[in-house]
């Protein structure tokens, strides 16, 4: 195998490729990437137990062929290539890499004993790139980090019309978002509703963003994306999230709105004498948003407009790094807070019918 590529070409594929490749493997071959060269094209491909990545890009074949290399060293030479024209090359039993006067060699893997990557599942239909990276953005953030309960560690997905919801929890905040796709005709009728690795699914949104549409493909066992010459695949989780639909469903409540990046600037300022978790404090008026936090001589305040209907007044608190992860998740101007009341559920929303909702539980105000 031998060809010619753009050392920057040659990184990005790398790089998006690398992204797959466990952190640790009893198998050696796991942390390698495939490169494969052929009539003018490079592929280049990594995968574990759980995931996939391959990506294509124009190379200048001299000689075609295949090759397996360990994937982060290959990294971090990509890292450190001039700019500029890259060759590379099997020269025995090494992959060497040459770029101006810089030349690095690689040993190589047993292609035998490496896996073959999953198929792409069925293709469902079609979603735009950049809007699903900014939904799975949004919801990410209410994703569990605790791996003694897997399932609490996914994003929703599911699929009814042309309706995507996707929807994160863990136990403490709840966050959902709403976007159109479009589904391919006679493919996948019957709708969808599975849970996905966070991490992988934000790995593989963030890299869909800016490529247009990407197909949606799926089975009872994996997700897939394909878009602009890549294609990811992630194993599901078992099991379900908690329903949202009763959790959001508030019934007779306060309503309060203020601009969001202003109260964004006022809970990190407030927030700064905030001991561990220790919340803030909201007080709303018909007029006024009253921010405190701290205890004691140890305290911070900040007054912002605001507006309350449904109720005279009300305080709630919350966990000052969720209620950042909320608002920070949120993209319109304002933020509407429909409140039950000090220590019970809040919802925050873009709008009155917001596409995007997070749900909070408030703390015991202040004393």
């Amino acid at each position: 195998m031998e060809f010619r590529i753009d050392s920057a070409v040659l990184a990005d594929a790398v790089a998006w490729a690398a992204r797959v490749l466990p952190a640790r493997s009893p198998l050696p071959v796991l942390g390698g990437l495939l490169l494969e060269a052929a009539d003018g094209r490079l592929r280049v491909s990594g995968l574990d137990h759980e995931a996939s990545a391959r990506v294509e890009v124009e190379a200048d074949t001299v000689v075609a062929g295949r090759a397996l290399v360990l994937g982060r060293r290959l990294l971090d030479i990509c890292k450190v290539l001039p700019r500029g024209g890259t060759e590379l090359a099997v020269e025995g039993a090494r992959l060497s890499v040459t770029s101006g006067d810089a030349r690095f060699g690689l040993s190589l893997l047993p292609l035998d004993d490496y896996p073959a990557a999953p198929a792409l599942p069925e293709v469902r239909g079609l979603v735009d790139g950049d809007a699903f990276a900014t939904a799975v953005g949004q919801v990410a953030v209410a994703a569990g980090r605790d791996d003694s309960l897997p399932v609490l560690t996914g994003i929703r997905l599911a699929l009814d019309g042309t309706t995507m919801t996707l929807a994160a929890t863990d136990r403490y905040r709840y966050a959902v978002r709403t976007l159109e796709w479009k589904p391919e005709a006679g493919a996948g009728a019957e709708g969808a509703d599975v849970v996905v690795p966070a991490r992988r699914l934000t790995e593989i949104a963030r890299s869909l963003a800016g490529a247009g549409p990407a197909r949606l493909a799926l089975d009872s066992g994996s997700l897939g994306f394909e878009s602009a010459g890549t294609r990811a695949t992630t194993r599901l989780l078992d099991g379900r999230l908690p329903r949202h639909d009763k959790l959001f469903a508030l019934g007779e409540h306060a309503l309060a709105v203020t601009e969001r990046a202003p109260l964004t600037e006022a809970v990190r300022r407030v927030a700064v004498v905030a001991e561990g978790d220790s919340p803030v404090q909201l007080a709303f008026s018909p007029t006024v948003l009253h921010l405190r936090a701290g205890y004691e001589d140890d305290v911070a305040s900040q007054r912002l407009p605001a507006a309350l209907t449904g109720a005279e007044s009300l305080t709630v608190a919350f966990n000052p790094g969720y209620l950042l992860d909320a608002l920070g998740s949120l993209d319109a101007p304002e933020v509407h807070f429909h409140l039950l009341g000090p220590g019970q559920r809040a919802l925050l929303t873009d709008g009155p019918e917001g596409t995007h909702r997070h749900l909070l539980m408030s703390v015991k105000p202040l004393v």
